[in-house]
């Protein structure tokens, strides 16, 4: 089998990188190992993705915006940080920005969903799924994907199969790898004292908590504790579980009550040490794994295939082909500087903010304090984390 590109993963970034590329006028084979009912009907993951104003633009134009339920779709008016139980929270609004929110929350799964149906409605898109990819081997002009069921010969691979890449290993590209050595659950809780679409980003003493505001009454809890801990939790009988997470965070909405399932994933982010290989290609997690203290992780990984697209449009204006080693020279430079102030920057705050020692308390409550009475400096933040930029 021949296509331009082949994508190994079909995950949200293996997609919008699909669709990116089948708009250029190019064939993609999307080769994914989940089978096709996960892929069509994705179950909810307890995962809530905080997207800028670029990340809808990029989903927009890619045709999966329309395709996601508008119920669906809660706005981020306001975002509180605060440390400890007593403290002068850092907020963050959209006033003098000139839009309604901050930002949108959707369920991971509603927009997994609407890029697999926008996926398949292209013709130049074709997507194997339940298939296996054991490696990609370099034919000088070319790659040949070797796959269950039928390789398949391209000018381009790109690895979109997750932080932990087997394809990347495969590869020879290495990974910095930072454990937290925490976990983090997530599910959704009913309350009865309305949110007003303000998410809160709360650094207690043993445990980091956010709540972040859906649609119909309820927030999407994300808890981060010492993995033995979360694991109690994730078991816990949901009547003694209610209890215990309004205890947690302290009664502020009211009695609360769990109304979906429980996940946990482990805490570690990871940093590709190289993007790119001869006509081979890495994006989203599998390039960069962001802790979620920021809510970076899936903005930047769409980011990324922005890039990887319009450098792969230049590189067709030039000479006709998407793999050549300008183009990915040129992706690799541009994708590395977008993305590597913020993976440190992020892992520094989420050291500074989840270490309970008196100087790091200290610390981050004096830090909240000043950074809240500085304009420039949340204005700042604020621009950030709407980003209304492009990508070019």
């Amino acid at each position: 089998m021949r296509s331009d590109v082949t994508i190994i993963g079909g995950g949200p970034a293996g997609l919008a990188t699909a669709l990116s590329l089948e708009s250029l006028g190019l064939s993609v084979t999307v080769l994914e190992r989940a089978p096709q009912a996960a892929l069509a009907e994705p179950a909810f993951d307890g995962r809530e993705i905080a997207l800028t104003h670029h990340s809808v633009s990029l989903l927009r134009d890619a045709g999966a915006w329309a395709r996601i339920p508008s119920v669906g779709i809660s706005p981020l008016r306001e975002a509180r940080v605060e440390t400890g139980r007593h403290n002068h929270p850092l907020t963050f609004d959209t006033n003098g920005q000139g839009v309604e929110a901050l930002g949108y929350l959707v369920s991971n799964h509603l927009i997994r969903r609407a890029l697999y149906e926008e996926a398949v409605s292209r013709p130049g898109i074709v997507l194997r799924a339940g298939v296996a990819t054991r490696r990609v081997r370099d034919d000088g002009d070319g790659v040949t994907v070797l796959a269950e069921g039928g390789d398949v010969m391209s000018r381009l691979a790109i690895a979109a199969d997750g932080r932990f890449s087997e394809i990347r290993r495969l590869q020879g590209i290495g990974a910095i790898v930072h454990d937290f050595h925490r976990s983090m659950l997530v599910c959704r809780m009913a309350h009865e004292s309305p949110h007003h679409h303000v998410a809160t980003q709360w650094f207690d003493d043993g445990q980091t908590i956010a709540l972040l505001p859906v649609n119909g009454g309820a927030s999407s809890l994300v808890l981060t504790l010492p993995p033995d801990r979360i694991e109690v939790l994730r078991t816990m009988e949901r009547e003694r579980f209610n209890e215990e997470i309004m205890a947690r965070v302290g009664n502020r909405l009211g009695a609360m009550r769990l109304v979906s399932s429980r996940h946990v994933y482990p805490l570690r982010a990871v940093y590709a040490h190289r993007f790119t290989a001869r006509r081979f290609a890495l994006i989203g997690d599998a390039a960069v794994g962001m802790h979620p203290i920021t809510a970076h992780g899936f903005n930047l990984g769409l980011k990324g295939q922005g890039i990887l697209a319009q450098e792969i449009a230049a590189g067709m204006a030039r000479d006709g082909d998407p793999g050549s080693a300008a183009v990915l020279r040129r992706f690799s430079m541009r994708h590395r500087l977008t993305t590597a102030p913020l993976f440190a920057a992020t892992n520094g705050i989420a050291t500074l903010y989840t270490r309970d020692e008196s100087p790091f308390r200290y610390l981050r409550r004096a830090g909240l304090r000043a950074a809240d009475s500085l304009a420039p400096f949340k204005a700042a933040v604020t621009n950030m984390l709407i980003d209304r930029g492009k990508t070019a």
